[in-house]
């Protein structure tokens, strides 16, 4: 099996029938340009040729739907399996999944609280809302459970977020100790690569495949504005799984971006632009299980 993990940039389907662009809801980038980014997510995926699909940022199912049939399923051959269930995020960019093999069962678990899990809360937090900001979607193929997550983005209040964020991250510990031996936790979890990890609780309980790489080798977001790089993407692996995945490292596809967050020539997917036309501020995250 492989797996690739991707936040899609907004990806939505708006009421006059388009496609929304890779792009920031609430900016003023170039509209006419947002077909070329979705052909380019698309490109980006195929190149990932990936078994199952984790995805972030995706609105609702519809969104998903015009997505593979306009864009994607020429390109791979058919997911014929995808889900996007409606989570928490007030803007409605919620978590998908999309699989060439049938999966066994999905739960989505966003209506658990931190009453439900036992978690205490941060002061001023609810212990009765959602304890995630969109979902953690569980996908369960065979023996192995996958857990598809998006956290809390580390703004306005970066102190703030990472205390949602650490909670977040307590929650799904929680889930993955009842999961059994093999099980994967793969998606955006918004957290700055570097020490005091609000999701440390989360790694601890199995490994981040991602710091199998080198640190100069591991980023997967560029941000345009303030032109810095970031490892938010994580895959974590079950210590079972991680130990038979020995030698084995995730693989960072940064050919959909824009020419600004790498190196002039860097190899990129034809039609790229310098910001954009672009398939994400995000690289695809993919990752080889062999035997499953």
């Amino acid at each position: 099996m492989r797996i690739a993990s991707l936040n899609m940039q907004n990806l939505r389907l708006m009421p006059g029938g388009a496609l929304f662009g890779a792009r920031d809801r609430d900016d003023v980038e170039d509209a006419g340009l947002d077909w070329a980014d979705r052909r380019l997510t698309a490109d980006l995926l195929a190149q990932a040729n990936a078994d199952v699909l984790a995805l972030q940022e995706v609105f609702d199912a519809d969104s998903l739907n015009a997505f593979h049939e306009r864009f994607l399923v020429a390109r791979t051959g058919p997911y014929a399996h995808r889900l996007c269930l409606p989570g928490n995020d007030g803007r409605g960019l919620d978590v998908a999944v999309m699989s060439r093999r049938p999966w066994d069962a999905v739960h989505s678990h966003a209506g658990l609280s931190p009453v439900d899990l036992g978690l205490s809360t941060p002061e001023g937090m609810d212990p009765q809302a959602p304890v995630f900001r969109r979902d953690c979607l569980e996908v369960r193929f065979g023996a192995l459970r996958l857990f598809v997550v998006h956290f809390k983005a580390p703004y306005p209040d970066a102190a703030r977020a990472w205390a949602v964020r650490r909670l977040e991250a307590k929650a799904v510990s929680r889930l993955v100790a009842e999961a059994g031996p093999l099980w994967l936790v793969a998606g955006d979890l918004n957290e700055p690569d570097g020490d005091n990890r609000a999701v440390g609780p989360l790694e601890a309980m199995g490994e981040n495949l991602m710091q199998r790489l080198p640190r100069n080798d591991r980023w997967s977001y560029f941000q345009s504005q303030e032109k810095y790089r970031d490892t938010p993407d994580g895959l974590i692996a079950s210590p079972l799984l991680a130990g038979q995945l020995r030698g084995i490292a995730p693989r960072v596809l940064r050919i959909g971006m824009g020419h600004e967050a790498g190196a002039l020539g860097a190899a990129r997917l034809k039609g790229t632009g310098y910001h954009r036309p672009h398939a994400s501020d995000h690289a695809a995250v993919v990752l080889d299980l062999p035997g499953l």
